[in-house]
């Protein structure tokens, strides 16, 4: 299981863990869903706000490796399912967005990534509104509110809470197979910005391999 924590800023070496439990979960080393847990936020959050200090070293070349690796993970051929251990912010909720099953402990809070005085616009924010629409997030991007667990289950961005959330996660998940995962996952994501007929033909090929899988077997 990865561990992120939220309170450290974005490294090098964040991105190679990340990058290698991909590596491993595209190989079948692990046939069993990919399990992340999550915790800890910037500086200043616990106080209410989510602005600190702007973190060093940072530069638009580690951002974009981030950035890849997350949507490698979000696409993977498994499941992938986070666990929130409290609050949950920084570079550990930009994990959590790509995830497919999210589960937290009661009274956890969701804190957007900050970068000096303002929210950063990273990819966080564009999956934040994509999940939970532009009413449900507005506090939280522009004013760097942060989302308690109650409200982040309202708006669907966890899909459990609980006391024991690694249980409560094991709970919620199925024998889906992963190559036909990761298919409904591309489907449900194109959904929201693709037409009916440009769509129907990308449906229509998976029942298909879906009716063959069954003849098949």
């Amino acid at each position: 299981m990865l561990s992120v924590d939220g309170a450290l800023p974005l490294s090098a070496g964040l991105v190679e863990a990340v990058q290698t439990l991909c590596d491993a979960a595209e190989d079948h080393a692990d046939p069993g869903p990919v399990v992340i847990a999550l915790s800890g936020v910037p500086d200043g959050a616990a106080s209410g706000t989510t602005f600190g200090p702007a973190p060093g070293g940072l530069d638009i070349g580690l951002v974009s490796k981030w950035e890849r690796a997350l949507r490698r993970l979000e696409r993977l051929p498994v499941r992938t399912c986070a666990v929130v251990l409290g609050d949950c912010g920084g570079t550990a909720l930009e994990v959590l967005l790509a995830t497919d099953l999210r589960v937290a402990t009661p009274g956890a809070r969701l804190v957007v990534p900050a970068y000096g005085d303002a929210v950063w616009p990273g990819m966080a924010l564009y999956r934040l509104t994509q999940q939970a629409g532009v009413g449900g997030v507005r506090r939280a991007v522009l004013g760097g509110a942060p989302i308690s667990a109650e409200r982040a289950l309202a708006l669907h961005l966890l899909d459990g809470l609980s006391d024991d959330p690694a249980a409560a996660l094991a709970a919620l998940t199925d024998d889906l197979p992963g190559r036909d995962l990761a298919i409904r996952r591309q489907l449900m994501f194109d959904a929201a910005r693709t037409s009916f007929e440009d769509a129907l033909g990308t449906h229509l090929a998976a029942c298909d391999r879906a009716l063959r899988r069954s003849a098949a077997s």
